[in-house]
């Protein structure tokens, strides 16, 4: 590498960028050298110089799908929501995924602005990730196998990972769990986490390996916005979204490991892949109390809250 060129001797800030190209127009080039020099000027990437000074320069662009740092920087915190006490804010794309570690007591809010958007949900607990959502007792220990307002999401140690706190929605899943790479080759010919139709099991296992995590530690989720109801003869009926501008609120009740994948239901009938974008916000907060009245609303939310509790104290949490 040159020294003057990689030197940063006589750069601009790295906060203030040239709004003119660093080179100018060569007029006595032919056609073709000409619109090369369009090429390089329109990116600035004819020297390492350049392209540092114009990779500097897109810090300060807000891109479609991201996350927002600082959260409290999010163009779309939710009402009632002091923007200070955000942790957590992002836009996930149409077949993307995210994760994020949260402590005990934090709100984390999903919202699907257009309709199309499908949060499939994998919760641990962030301290010892051995314990895990646990869809069949979180189905079964409430009495209720669809998801909504106040329902808790159980580990497979009978504790509280978190609670549904709010719901517009109520079109959720805990049947089916997320796509596979099987499925969607199959049906759209395409699974790769990179291509045009990737799976939920391919993204949940891009956001695991992130945490020290692998396949086999994957358990089946849930899922949020699209929704699944059983017919009278055991199959299962796809009931879609109830429409743009839904939320879904949850209680952390334990500190969590939360990874999120947005792709499409895996028994949406459209033949299309069809997902829309979907908003992730998370605050401060505190967990549930036993002055409250979920915490003793059934026999078996009031034993899942004590175990809860009772691990939590012995942790110091």
């Amino acid at each position: 590498m040159n020294t003057a060129e990689g030197s940063t001797a006589g750069a601009p800030p790295y906060d203030q960028h040239p709004t003119a190209p660093l080179t100018a127009p060569l007029s006595g080039q032919p056609t073709e050298g000409r619109a090369a020099a369009r090429v390089r000027d329109l990116h600035l990437t004819d020297s390492v110089r350049s392209a540092r000074v114009d990779a500097r320069a897109q810090g300060g662009q807000a891109g479609t799908w991201m996350p927002y740092l600082p959260a409290s920087g999010s163009p779309c915190c939710p009402p009632g929501v002091d923007p200070a006490a955000l942790v957590w804010a992002e836009t996930v794309a149409p077949g993307g995924y995210t994760h994020k570690v949260l402590a005990r007591g934090t709100r984390l809010r999903f919202d699907d602005p257009t309709g199309d958007a499908c949060a499939h949900l994998l919760l641990f607990n962030a301290l010892e990730p051995v314990e895990r959502l646990n869809v069949a007792d979180t189905q079964k220990i409430p009495w209720q196998a669809y998801l909504g307002e106040n329902h808790p999401l159980l580990s497979g140690d009978g504790r509280v990972l978190a609670v549904v706190s709010g719901d517009s929605s109520g079109r959720h899943d805990a049947f089916c769990g997320t796509s596979t790479d099987a499925w969607n080759a199959r049906k759209y010919g395409d699974a790769r986490p990179e291509g045009p139709s990737p799976s939920g099991r391919g993204l949940f296992l891009k956001a695991a390996a992130k945490h020290g995590l692998s396949r086999r530690d994957l358990p089946p989720g849930v899922s949020f916005f699209q929704g699944v109801r059983v017919e009278a003869d055991g199959t299962l009926a796809w009931q879609g979204s109830a429409g743009p501008d839904t939320y879904v609120e949850l209680v952390t009740e334990l500190p969590l490991l939360v990874l999120v994948a947005n792709v499409a239901h895996p028994l949406d009938p459209r033949p299309g892949y069809v997902v829309g974008p979907l908003r992730v916000h998370a605050w401060r907060g505190e967990p549930t109390g036993p002055d409250e009245p979920r915490f003793t609303a059934t026999p078996e939310l009031h034993r899942a809250y004590l175990n809860t509790a009772d691990y939590c104290e012995a942790r110091g949490l």
